[in-house]
């Protein structure tokens, strides 16, 4: 007798027996049970003149159609040192992609596109990177070896990143624990991708040779918050250095995640420290996914060595009609495959993320690796659709495939074919063994995509082009001295102050902890309210302008012309959103703006007898508060500037003008 199957179905018990729920309704005790463990690699640009191994200036972008010329390569793996090849450069390797760089002469030399050796390190961006090692309470090297670290992918035109590490084994404090710290290296960055397209790959190389700073932490967070709180951490503690880039792309987060029977899977470049907590919940429960799948394939398939697909080329005209995509296969002259998954049953429509299954596992790995672009398959069990079961009948009477198999159909180029089944082979296979090493891409919407496979230690070797550089016990000394306020030590002194706790990311993210302290030592200035001017009234007006660049010291020139003219500091934030749209305007005129009118104590007050009374013939509320509300709403625009609030509000519950 037949047994129905439904896709829909088996997404949803697959889900439970997962135990996949939403993040925020998952209990720590499960990422426990998981046996989670996540941890980070920042990489953050330097904010140096020049860039790391030439003299081309850094932090100089343009668009991606400015550029003087195109240069056209393709990567190839080597050995090495031991006589063995990388992993990930192999994958690559296999792509066959076409890379062509985009370059502009004011940013990129001869040093770039691989014609030149490197020049000495720029030692400027060396010295950043020892502060922040120091800060992490890491011990310095001392020598810097330069290694080179192969990049096949085509981001770096010479095959590979040079990089160094300057300091090991520190830690950061967070809120309920200590995170250990690996190491911290300085290195150069790589090229923006401008697009990736079948075979062809286009970047642009204003970026490229960048001076970047990373840091490593040991797989010490046990909680997705946990880890977000690290990554925070680490953001503020390089941007208390004030000598990092900020904007998008200066800082990227790669994130590492494990699971009990699993292995470390990196989301690499994560661009926004909001999305780690639900990529990383995403990609435990991913892991936990592949590990069900593995065990159900072992209980179905006991010897997977003898386990074999099948595939058989399909009649196009034939099939023509009977799916959209195969219309558009038809009309590209590509040839159709059809491939028999024996016992796979029920895996392709597995859970293995919210609305991703096994299935799209595979689409993947055909997109990076075989180059198709997606859509590129169709299979037996979608989730989303009902599948086109007279299709799917014709399929399995050619493959002659038995109820418990599965069956998938891709079209490609003669020229793509044999490395499209051999990567469906491939990730198959890796089935029958759990969680394959990945690099994956975080999407914002929480769920990863497959990458490239994850590189081993064969990718690093030595430079032979950069000497040993040796790292003075005065530079590190030097350093030392003028290093900044540590960060949980500015979380004390926020405290401290009464700045209200929600004004912290803000405050640090920006690094103005120190503007503060010289405002309120300048001109006697609360920190609380120096810091919930910034905080809370500045950000609010930044947030209604997205884009807007303001310079936050420009608030140390406001101060200062506060205290000479002898006003009120209040003042402050009526003047706010002019300077904001007016950056350059001088501070009388924005004074003029608001429409400021300097006046005496007893003027401000005068109003108030007239107000009460007007109040009193009005009035509706039986509130006993609402008077003296009313009373300050009317009077507030006269006094700021001239008055501190609190004083008027002592004036008018006293119930007189003056």
């Amino acid at each position: 007798m037949k047994v129905s199957f439904d896709p829909q179905l088996n997404y949803e018990s697959s889900r439970k027996r997962v135990g996949w729920t939403p993040r925020r309704e998952t209990p720590e005790e499960a990422y426990s049970a998981l046996g989670f463990k996540c941890g980070l690699e920042i990489h953050q640009q330097l904010k140096t003149e020049k860039k790391l191994f030439c003299r081309c200036p850094a932090g100089c972008y343009h668009g991606h159609d400015d550029f003087d010329a195109e240069i056209v390569r393709h990567m190839r793996p080597t050995l090495s040192e031991l006589g063995e090849y990388d992993g990930t450069a192999l994958m690559e390797f296999k792509t066959r992609k076409i890379v062509i760089y985009r370059i502009k002469n004011e940013t990129t030399c001869t040093y770039e596109i691989d014609d030149t050796p490197p020049f000495l390190l720029n030692r400027q961006a060396m010295e950043i990177a020892i502060e922040a090692a120091l800060l992490l309470q890491c011990n310095i090297v001392g020598e810097l070896h330069i290694t080179r670290k192969q990049y096949l992918d085509g981001s770096i035109p010479t095959g590979f990143q040079r990089t160094g590490i300057l300091g090991i084994e520190g830690e950061i404090p967070l809120a309920r624990k200590k995170v250990r710290i690996i190491q911290v290296s300085v290195e150069e960055d790589a090229c923006r991708e401008v697009s990736d397209v079948g075979h062809v790959r286009v970047y642009s190389t204003d970026r490229l040779g960048m001076p970047l700073m990373e840091m490593v932490t040991y797989p010490d967070m046990l909680t997705p918050d946990e880890a977000a709180e690290a990554a925070h951490y680490l953001r503020f503690l390089a941007r208390s250095t004030g000598k990092v880039r900020t904007g998008i792309g200066a800082a990227r987060e790669d994130v590492n995640v494990s699971v009990t029977g699993g292995t470390r899977v990196e989301i690499k470049g994560v661009a926004h420290i909001a999305w780690i907590p639900e990529l990383v919940h995403n990609e435990a429960f991913r892991q936990k996914a592949l590990l069900e799948i593995r065990d159900e394939l072992k209980r179905r398939i006991p010897d997977a060595k003898r386990w074999k697909p099948a595939h058989r080329d399909l009649d196009l005209e034939a099939l023509n009609g009977r799916h959209p995509l195969l219309k558009e296969a038809r009309k590209n002259r590509l040839r159709l495959l059809a491939v028999n998954l024996p016992g796979f049953r029920g895996v392709l429509s597995f859970f293995t993320q919210p609305n991703r299954t096994f299935a799209d596992e595979i689409a993947d790995r055909l997109k990076v690796i075989a180059c198709l672009e997606k859509p590129n398959l169709l299979h037996s069990e979608p989730v989303a659709a009902a599948p086109d079961e007279a299709l799917f009948q014709e399929v399995r009477r050619v493959l002659k495939a038995e109820e418990e198999d599965a069956q998938i159909l891709f079209w490609a180029g003669d020229d793509d074919v044999k490395t499209a089944l051999e990567t469906i082979d491939e990730r198959f296979r890796l089935a029958f063994q759990g969680v394959p090493n990945e690099t994956r891409k975080g999407l914002p919407d929480g769920t990863t995509l497959f990458e490239r496979v994850l590189p081993g230690p064969d990718r690093m070797y030595p430079d032979t082009d950069s000497a040993p550089i040796p790292i003075e016990e005065e530079l590190i000394e030097r350093l030392r001295a003028g290093m900044p306020v540590d960060v949980h030590r500015r979380f004390a002194q926020f405290r401290e102050w009464g700045v209200p706790r929600d004004a912290f990311a803000f405050l640090l993210k920006h690094n103005l902890a120190p503007l503060i302290e010289r405002i309120h030592d300048g001109f006697q200035a609360e920190p609380r309210f120096v810091a919930t001017l910034l905080a809370h009234d500045l950000k609010h007006l930044l947030g209604k302008r997205p884009g807007t660049q303001f310079q936050f010291d420009r608030l140390q020139g406001l101060f200062a012309f506060l205290k000479k003219e002898k006003l009120e500091r209040g003042i402050a934030k009526a003047m706010l959103p002019v300077l904001l749209e007016h950056p350059n305007m001088d501070l009388q005129s924005v004074l003029t703006t608001v429409g400021f009118r300097k006046l005496g104590k007893k003027e401000v007050l005068a109003p108030l007898p007239l107000l009460r009374k007007k109040f009193r013939k009005i009035a509706m509320s039986r509130d006993p508060g609402a008077e003296a509300r009313w009373l300050a709403g009317q009077l507030r625009r006269t006094a700021l500037g001239n008055l501190p609030l609190r004083d008027l509000a002592a004036q008018i519950d006293k119930g007189g003008a003056a």
